[in-house]
């Protein structure tokens, strides 16, 4: 059964380690790979990457890309969001902490960030505005 927008929304806010998936060029499938995400209800999604990786770089030609989250506890669910990038701005050390403290126990966070920081290179906050949806939740199966 389909989610509703609120279902959605909260779900995506949920942190889940997302699959991102963009266009990598005539000839080749997707380019799809796991990544970490930060996400409000009603607001825009983003990531972060090396300024000069191939995903960014991929991104920045496609205009667009997706994320698809999901889980199989308690009930099989999913949700896929996709839209037009609307910013890529230079990363901080602030939003490397915000999202690191998303996804890792609070004791863990420094180790991370000052490790990212130091090994990462230039990274790059893309801000995806949330166009379109694809939901599930196929209840207990």
């Amino acid at each position: 059964m389909a989610l509703s927008r609120e279902e959605r929304e909260k779900f995506l806010a949920e942190p889940h380690i997302a699959a991102l998936a963009v266009d990598a060029g005539e000839g080749r499938a997707p380019l799809t790979v796991p990544i970490w995400y930060q996400y409000e209800p009603g607001g825009d999604v983003w990531i972060m990457t090396g300024l000069d990786s191939r995903k960014n770089r991929l991104i920045q030609a496609a205009g667009r890309f997706t994320l698809m989250v999901d889980r199989l506890e308690p009930t099989i669910r999913y949700v896929s969001v996709e839209g037009p990038v609307v910013e890529t701005v230079a990363a901080t050390e602030e939003d490397l902490r915000e999202i690191s403290a998303r996804y890792l126990p609070p004791e863990k966070v420094d180790g991370y960030v000052a490790y990212a920081s130091a090994d990462h290179g230039e990274q790059v906050i893309v801000r995806m505005r949330p166009e379109r949806w694809v939901s599930s939740d196929l209840g207990s199966v």
